[in-house]
């Protein structure tokens, strides 16, 4: 045997996972197809800046206790955002002290539905409602903004389920980034004897009661099989879902009907993010210092709608959002020339084009739905998908795990901490099932 379990993905899963499994004294050895850790995640530096644009994941969404006791060990801290949310409508900006979220209340009415149906055909039950057709409209750009999720798509019971988790109820980011805290989990499973093999693919997982075979190739085209007594795969939906060219990942035998139906139902959001750096933060001087404290921006008709600042932290970085349909409608446009989008967007949304050209100093951006290792940003539950998360998260045959985001049952999918807390699961299941106690 190579390993005792084998660990697919180096995300947040499957960095929790390797570490909780190191810190029982098994062997563990760590896959990843890229070259570095992190997954989803993707911190940047920019010279200059005082926070690195987080190309990935950013935030911390709802209370997130295992994130924030790792950005504790880490030496960091989860800090909350805070800020006012301006919208530009009729030539200029108001403040809007409801925000997106608060708009998503409207889907608490969905639990009474027989059956569960699409946003979109919820929500069009408001279209005529003078009182409640803007809250609508808002409640949609949320799914679409916040969740990454096409409307026609999305199921309604599974969005109101995780608006009801409190999930997304608040909202705090890791002060420094979340590279400190990947530092830490890495460097925790190297401690623990954690062995890394970066920039290998795995082409197929052959699995039996007994054990798992793990086809792989290296960054210099070698092939080779692994064998190890249990796997933990923490591979995005995205990945699990593709076929049809070489990357692939095959399993033999094939994935259980239920398991494949779940996968079905289980839909990769799709987002557009590029950050922009300035010169100075010329946002809070403009208009006499009226948006000194803006958090967030937005403005309509436009192909990315959505700007953020740095807040609580100052900082010369904004980071320009769209998600789904909108984020589908720019899929193959260059990366210059979503920068551009961006960079024009932001410097309309100001009213001043010129302003924000000049103060303009770089952008940067990552393709996730492009991305072979990722093919999309997050999850979200299609509609009919109701306990698809849990079926994907059951193990088969104590032999093979389940662990990543999209195996989050408890409203916390598409997060980094619902990410932490699978992996955790999945590397207690599996430890259970070779016969190795709980730590402590």
């Amino acid at each position: 045997m190579d390993a005792d379990v084998v660990v697919i993905g180096a995300g947040a899963a499957g960095l929790a996972a390797a570490r909780s499994l190191g810190r029982r004294k098994l062997r563990v050895l760590l896959l990843e197809a890229r070259d570095r850790i992190g997954g989803r995640v993707l911190s940047h530096s920019i010279a200059g800046i005082a926070t690195p644009a987080e190309l990935g994941a950013e935030f911390i969404h709802g209370p997130a206790a295992r994130t924030k006791a790792l950005l504790r060990e880490a030496g960091s801290a989860a800090i909350d955002m805070g800020g006012d949310a301006w919208v530009r409508e009729n030539g200029g900006l108001r403040c809007d002290e409801e925000s997106f979220a608060s708009s998503a209340r409207i889907f608490e009415a969905s639990r009474s539905l027989p059956d569960d149906e699409s946003v979109e055909q919820f929500l069009r039950r408001f279209e005529n409602d003078g009182a409640l057709r803007e809250t609508a409209q808002s409640a949609r750009a949320f799914v679409e903004g916040f969740e990454a999720a096409d409307p026609a798509i999305a199921s309604v019971k599974a969005i109101a389920d995780e608006f009801e988790s409190g999930t997304d109820s608040t909202s705090a980011r890791p002060l420094g980034g979340y590279g400190p805290m990947f530092a830490q989990l890495r460097d925790d499973c190297e401690r623990a004897g954690v062995a890394f093999a970066l920039s290998t693919r795995v082409r197929r997982i052959s699995w039996r009661p007994d054990g798992v075979a793990v086809e792989v190739t290296d960054s210099r085209g070698k092939s080779q099989t692994l064998h190890a007594r249990a796997a933990i795969v923490t591979l995005p939906v995205g990945v699990l879902r593709h076929r049809g060219d070489e990357t692939e990942v095959g399993f033999t035998p094939e994935l259980p009907a239920a398991k494949r139906a779940a996968l079905a139902r289980i839909e990769m959001g799709h987002v557009v993010k590029v950050a922009l750096a300035f010169r100075t933060a010329f946002w809070e001087l403009v208009t006499g210092g009226r948006y000194h404290d803006a958090a967030f921006f937005y403005i309509e008709g436009q192909p990315i709608p959505t700007f953020w600042t740095q807040l609580p932290i100052r900082s010369r970085l904004i980071v320009a959002w769209v998600g789904g349909p909108g984020a589908v409608a720019l899929s193959g446009v260059r990366a210059a020339d979503l920068i551009e989008k961006a960079l024009h967007g932001f410097g309309k949304l100001l009213g001043d084009t010129e302003l924000a050209r000049r103060e303009f100093v770089g952008g940067h951006t990552h393709d996730w739905s492009d991305d072979p290792f990722a093919r999309g940003a997050y999850s979200y539950v299609a509609v009919g998908g109701g306990n698809a998360r849990a079926v994907l998260a059951a193990p088969l045959d104590d032999t093979l795990f389940f662990a990543g985001e999209a195996t989050s049952s408890d409203g916390q999918g598409g997060t980094v901490n619902g990410a932490i807390e699978t992996g955790e699961r999945a590397a207690a299941q599996a430890a259970a099932a070779l016969g190795v106690k709980e730590i402590g």
